[in-house]
């Protein structure tokens, strides 16, 4: 388990989404000090995203802060792509970590609305460390794949998953506090969050698609032959891993010429393989694509108007209340 920082916010820095260009790009061991050495906390630098992913990028600029104990946010800017990319890396060990499902204000009243990751964050109400958006929507504001939130269930059906919650949901593979599987029906993710007792502690599932990793292997060709301008294309993309205790956001700017192009779906799962991630879920991307680390949009969204406004969003919350619930975790 990593060691982290214990300050619980770190200070603010400047405009992440601002690269810092190089004629000579640095190594692999180089750009890990660089990051290093660019920390100010007073208690411990931020950790480094992974060697692995330095090398697999090699990054031309790298900023990495603590944004909560056991949470660090990482920008990196290759020039490579181009590729702005924003990475959070949660120890999802710590008790007090969460994952949640958001929704809209509009969506909590009728089942259907829309709002952007950053409103939703500000009116979730709890102790949001971090989000990004979540699954696919219908032109009336609902998703495409199962949801369960504590507002209850929407959605379709047939989507890849995550999936967290102390209940345990009936479908092709589960993990105790994050996974990735494939619900056939909303009715089975409805008679569970009814089962659970407790619509705060109960299931939450946000939908998405592809399934990109399972076990560390990849699915299929990730639809590339099967829909070549989505997956074989380079596009803003969201998607979401775990590695055992180890949970990754990811966010991958695009649409913007000579700052950041977007990935095709193998080159995020390219990353997503660096990461050391081994089951991966892409959400919605194009304009959806958003990151909202400690209150504020950390990412540069495509659509000319700025943020999307979307139907859910995948939260990092710091709770300590959830340690009543999680005795198998670490405590804070």
């Amino acid at each position: 388990m990593v060691a982290w920082a214990t300050r619980p916010y770190f200070a603010r820095m400047t405009d992440p989404s601002t690269p810092r260009r190089s004629r000579v790009r640095p190594s692999a061991a180089a750009v890990l000090a660089a990051g290093l050495a660019a920390t100010t906390s007073a208690c411990a630098p931020a950790p480094s995203p992974p060697a692995a992913v330095l090398d697999h990028l090699t990054p031309d600029s790298i900023r990495s802060e603590v944004v909560a104990r056991g949470v660090a946010y990482h920008y990196l800017w290759s020039e490579r792509g181009p590729w702005a990319i924003h990475l959070l890396e949660a120890d999802l060990g710590r008790c007090e970590l969460v994952l949640d499902v958001g929704l809209p204000a509009d969506a909590k009243n009728d089942g259907a609305g829309f709002g952007t990751v950053t409103a939703i964050v500000a009116d979730h109400g709890r102790d949001v460390v971090a989000a990004v958006n979540g699954d696919f929507f219908t032109a009336e504001g609902r998703p495409v794949g199962s949801e369960a939130s504590e507002y209850g269930v929407r959605g379709g059906s047939g989507a890849s998953l995550v999936v967290t919650g102390t209940a345990s949901i009936e479908i092709e593979r589960t993990r105790a506090l994050g996974g990735v599987g494939r619900i056939e029906t909303s009715d089975r993710v409805a008679a569970d969050v009814a089962g659970s007792g407790d619509s705060r502690r109960g299931p939450r599932v946000v939908g998405g698609l592809p399934h990109l990793l399972e076990d560390g292997v990849r699915v299929g060709d990730l639809e590339v032959e099967a829909r070549p301008s989505f997956a074989a294309a380079r596009h803003p993309r969201t998607a979401v891993g775990f590695d055992g205790m180890r949970g990754w956001f990811v966010a991958v700017d695009g649409r913007r010429e000579g700052y950041s192009a977007g990935m095709t779906l193998p080159e995020l799962t390219d990353l997503l393989e660096a990461l050391g991630v081994t089951d991966a879920l892409n959400l919605d991307g194009g304009g959806s694509t958003a990151m909202v680390v400690d209150g504020r949009l950390v990412n540069r969204p495509s659509d000319p108007t700025g943020e999307r406004a979307v139907v859910n969003a995948l939260l990092l919350l710091d709770d300590p209340e959830a340690c009543r619930f999680s005795p198998q975790r670490s405590e804070p």
